[in-house]
């Protein structure tokens, strides 16, 4: 009776079938004398959902002896399944509704993706839509401005052609007299080591070493006219190149009315700035929108391999009904045979109970009859 309890509990908690439905007989069934099942109707009924429920466990052997006469090893064996499949039940129930949960929110996601992909869409629209009292002034302006950079490029170009021309003419002059001046040094060095190789060998002839020295001075001095000619240039070439931040100056000045002139060209900027920032956003909207459809598809896939594997499972229990419709139509069949076997037995039975009483009637009439005649003898 305690594994009895046990069995219906389970089959309360995993079917939902209240305790007076095992005491209930079934109206799908044709049942003839139903008083033979009354007292064994609970005790079916705990078979037949017993047997529903095993196969589901991974349990196929139930008899119909497990119920009436339990066995130690086979009772735990099937309580051990029992539970794995309770357990199993409990932890696929919680994903799936984790699943139903994630998908519900995945779709929230995606409706608020779509509305925010709609309202950018429309702020775009209305960012790209010059108005029409506005689109005559923002035509003229945009053309002044284009006009304007035009003559700005072109007069920047052209100083700066002129520019660039004057300092790599100066540089090359610079680089000329650089040149020149290290050939003089280059001879001055050379004349120095010859002097000196002369000291060496000048031993007589003073008149001839005093001439010497003059001509050398005189030689020294136009070396040193030389160089200061030399030095002058280089300085002329200096003030020239310092010249030059006066002129970078004067295109700064070009540069900055370039500026002026093209903060009416920072609006325009800025709106362009602010509908590139709006399809930014709309990229981004769509790429979070494509990776919550593919959130959705993945869900969509697992709810299906879920809905596939609940209807194999439903198959599955479906064919075990039948079988145990069928089986239990077998046993009502036999149940039927038997019972008319019993009626015609006992018809039998009736039959030949009339015939022993005719019998004895007859013998308690012969009876009467030999004392009668015995009584007439006497």
């Amino acid at each position: 009776e305690v594994l009895h309890m046990i069995y219906m509990r389970i089959l309360q908690k995993v079917y939902g079938i209240r305790l007076e439905h095992f005491y209930m007989m079934p109206v799908n069934v044709d049942i003839m004398y139903p008083q033979i099942f009354e007292g064994f109707l609970p005790v079916c009924n705990l078979y037949i959902h017993m047997e529903r429920l095993l196969p589901v466990c991974r349990i196929n052997d139930f008899q119909i002896a497990d119920v009436l006469n339990p066995k130690t090893k086979r009772t735990a064996r099937f309580l051990s399944g029992i539970l794995n499949f309770v357990n199993f039940r409990e932890f696929r129930r919680e994903v799936y509704l984790e699943l139903q949960l994630n998908y519900k929110s995945a779709m929230e996601k995606h409706q608020q993706l779509e509305t925010a992909n709609r309202e950018a869409a429309m702020k775009l629209e209305k960012l790209n839509t010059v108005p029409v009292e506005h689109q005559a002034e923002v035509k003229q302006l945009t053309d002044n401005i284009r006009e304007l950079e035009q003559l700005l490029r072109q007069d920047y170009r052209r100083k700066q052609t002129a520019l660039q021309e004057v300092i790599s003419q100066k540089k090359s002059d610079i680089a000329e007299s650089t040149r020149k001046l290290n050939e003089l040094k280059v001879t001055m060095a050379t004349l120095k080591e010859e002097q000196e190789q002369l000291k060496s060998k000048i031993v007589e002839s003073p008149e001839e070493l005093k001439n010497y020295k003059e001509l050398m001075k005189e030689t020294v001095k136009k070396l040193k006219k030389s160089k200061q000619e030399v030095i002058e240039k280089y300085e002329g070439y200096r003030d020239l190149v310092e010249v030059l931040p006066s002129c970078q100056l004067e295109v700064q000045l070009y540069q900055k009315k370039m500026e002026r002139q093209g903060a009416n060209v920072e609006r325009l900027a800025n709106v362009l700035s602010e509908v590139r920032n709006l399809e930014d956003q709309l990229e981004s909207a769509q790429i979070e929108l494509k990776k919550g459809k593919t959130d959705e598809m993945s869900l969509k896939r697992l709810v299906t391999a879920k809905h596939e594997k609940l209807s194999t499972a439903e198959i599955r229990i479906k064919k075990k009904r039948e079988d145990v419709e069928q089986y239990k139509h077998t046993v009502f069949e036999y149940c039927n045979r038997v019972q008319e076997k019993r009626g015609a037995v006992y018809d039998k039975v009736t039959a030949i109970h009339k015939e022993i009483q005719q019998t004895r009637f007859k013998i308690q009439q012969l009876n009467e009859n030999a004392e009668k005649e015995e009584m007439k003898a006497k």
